[in-house]
C-alpha cells in the first residue's frame, strides 16, 4: 500500500498502516529488541534533568552524532537488520538517512512528552520516517499557535508514518502516557544529520 496524505494544516504527513507485512514486523521486532544496546538518556526539561520514561539508543553513520534534550549522542553502529529498512526507505523517500533514534516503550506507562523534531542539526525542513513495531499506541500532534488544530494516530504493528515540509516548525508531537494493559512497543525514527560532527 502507498504511503497515504494525512490532513493537517501546515504540515507534511504520510502514512502506511502497513509499511512492513506482519511477519516482516515481527522479525524486525525479535531482532531489534535482542541486539540493540538499550540505555535510559537524561533529558533536560526547564533547566533540570531527568530520567527519560523510555529505553532509548542512537544508531547512525560513524559522523552523525546528534545533540538533544541537552545531550550530545555518539551514534552505536547499525544493527544488520536495519540495513534493507534503511535502504527501502532511501529507495521510497528519496532521503539517505545516516541515523535512527530507537526507543522502547516497555508499556503504557513510557511515554514521549511534547516536542519537535527541530535540532540545528536535522536542518530547516527535515523528512523524520518513523516505523512502528509491537503494541499500537496513540501518536498525537498540536500546531504551535493554534490550538484546535490537533491530530491524532493509531500507529499499529509495522506501520510508517513519515513527517515533513514545515510540520515540525509548526507542530508538536506526542506519545501519551495509557492507563490500558499495552504491551512493548519499538519505534524507529529514521533521521538525516545535515551538519554531522
Amino acid at each position: 500500500m502507498p504511503l497515504t496524505a494525512l490532513p493537517l494544516p501546515d504540515a507534511e504527513l504520510a502514512f502506511d498502516p502497513q509499511w512492513l507485512l506482519p511477519a516482516q514486523a515481527d522479525a524486525l521486532l525479535a531482532s531489534l529488541r535482542d541486539t540493540i544496546a538499550w540505555q535510559v538518556h537524561r533529558v533536560r526539561l526547564f533547566g533540570r534533568e531527568h530520567r527519560a520514561p523510555r529505553l532509548s539508543a542512537w544508531i547512525g553513520d560513524a559522523d552523525a552524532a546528534y545533540g538533544y534534550s541537552g545531550t550530545r549522542h555518539v551514534p552505536a553502529p547499525w544493527p544488520a537488520a536495519l540495513g534493507p529498512v534503511r535502504e527501502r526507505l532511501r529507495d521510497a523517500l528519496g532521503v539517505d538517512f545516516n541515523g535512527v533514534l530507537a526507543n522502547l516503550y516497555r508499556d503504557g506507562s513510557d511515554t514521549m512528552g511534547w516536542h519537535a523534531d527541530d535540532e540545528r542539526e536535522l536542518g530547516p525542513a527535515p523528512v523524520i520516517a518513523s516505523l512502528s513495531l509491537g503494541a499500537t499506541r496513540r501518536f498525537v500532534l498540536k500546531h504551535r499557535t493554534c490550538a484546535d488544530v490537533r491530530l491524532a494516530i493509531e500507529l499499529p504493528h509495522g506501520s510508517l508514518l513519515v513527517m515533513s515540509g514545515a510540520t515540525q516548525q509548526h507542530h508538536r508531537h506526542a506519545l501519551p502516557r495509557t492507563a490500558r494493559p499495552i504491551g512493548e512497543r519499538l519505534n524507529l525514527t529514521f533521521r538525516r544529520i545535515a551538519q554531522p560532527g
